[in-house]
């Protein structure tokens, strides 16, 4: 296997790309509606306060708007082939060609969700309602509606759904910009089944890249926090100490304790406003696979594909696979290139591209100095929308 071969694998499975991706399991598969869209706006809540130093805070923060915590539970149909035709018996007979006989059976999960709006619209992540035939949301107290999903956008993992109700109550919207590891935070959902549950702890750190926790088709920077999270959890709020949302909990590393993540607050409403007023959100797209570059990387290519591509600098991000026709290979990228810059920014790791590129404006050129066997040029590549892969 080649040595850029090797390189590409190695980005599929845990690295990051601009290419649409198969989206990872997170805590609960669930599932989607047709998109239907709602104009109305995002009215953040009043800022509820506890004392400082108050031990007691948590208490505070879950009276108060506990409330506009729901549950989210989804089904969807699926068909199958009928199990007693993989029989080895069946197929001595009927070969590859076993008869069509489809079953269908329904696949059912739960999730979590918070209400942004106090006529209805509920925040939560894309994987809880992924192809959804029915939707259905339980306030705390006990009242339970048909929910309508508005728009879900499987790149960032969020969803906006919809119940027909009034007068609900409703969460403050925190800043996650301004978010510092070591903040006392809450977190409020229904995992495995267990309806309002709270449980704390502190931010752990901010700016994890979605390589960082094995989830390289999304394009999100996540919160961690120690806050115990587990499935059904999925699409909660993480509150700060003043009871507004900072971030939605999204994702476990399985087999890991301590270590939860949550999409921040400023990047969902962003997401969530769009799906609101369009029903989806289109990414900036290059059609590239890469991987960081290091001088023991350079090294390697140098020595094995040195006829083909030879490599002067120790840094940058080494392009190692152009789709056809994508913007990339229309614009005359080509494996090998090393991205030095983007738009008079330096990028040195495949974050920094991915940050820049996700930051862009579609079919406005991006100004790249690239690195081609020793020889320094620019290029400019117009992003073109993600093309958005769906499951079967």
């Amino acid at each position: 296997m080649s040595l850029l071969l090797k390189i590409s694998f190695l980005i599929y499975l845990g690295g990051c790309s601009l290419l649409p991706g198969k989206t990872l399991e997170r805590q609960q598969n669930n599932s989607t509606q047709s998109p239907v869209v709602s104009q109305n706006p995002i009215v953040p809540a009043p800022i509820f306060s506890s004392s400082n130093g108050d031990p007691n805070f948590v208490v505070g923060v879950v009276q108060k708007v506990g409330g506009a915590v729901v549950r989210i539970d989804s089904s969807r149909t699926v068909s199958s082939q009928s199990e007693e035709f993989e029989d080895p018996f069946f197929r001595r007979f009927f070969g590859d060609t076993v008869p069509s006989q489809p079953r269908q059976r329904v696949e059912r999960g739960s999730g979590s969700g918070f209400i942004i709006n106090s006529t209805g619209q509920i925040l939560t992540n894309s994987h809880v309602v992924d192809g959804a035939d029915d939707v259905t949301v339980t306030l705390k107290d006990g009242r339970t509606f048909n929910g309508k999903v508005l728009g879900e956008d499987p790149v960032t993992d969020v969803a906006v759904i919809k119940i027909d109700a009034n007068n609900l109550p409703t969460l403050g919207i925190g800043n996650s910009d301004a978010l510092q590891p070591g903040e006392a935070v809450i977190a409020i959902g229904n995992p495995l089944g267990l309806n309002n549950t709270v449980t704390s702890g502190i931010i752990s750190a901010t700016g994890r890249s979605s390589s960082d926790i094995g989830a390289s088709d999304k394009r999100v920077d996540y919160i961690q926090t120690d806050a115990a999270i587990n499935p059904g959890n999925s699409g909660g709020p993480l509150l700060n100490v003043r009871g507004q949302v900072i971030g939605m909990n999204t994702a476990i590393i399985r087999g890991a304790q301590g270590l939860g993540f949550a999409i921040p607050i400023n990047t969902a409403q962003r997401i969530a406003q769009e799906l609101i007023a369009n029903g989806k959100v289109d990414h900036p797209y290059l059609g590239v696979q890469m991987v960081t570059l290091t001088p023991e990387l350079k090294e390697r290519i140098n020595n094995e594909l040195g006829d083909r591509i030879t490599l002067t600098t120790n840094d940058g991000v080494l392009l190692v696979n152009i789709v056809p026709r994508s913007p990339a290979a229309i614009a005359g990228l080509k494996s090998g290139d090393v991205i030095r810059s983007i738009n008079n920014q330096p990028v040195t790791k495949i974050e920094d591209v991915q940050k820049l590129v996700e930051n862009s404006k579609i079919g406005e050129p991006l100004q790249m100095q690239v690195e081609r066997n020793g020889q320094t040029t620019q290029v400019a590549v117009k992003p073109a929308p993600l093309p958005v892969r769906r499951e079967s």
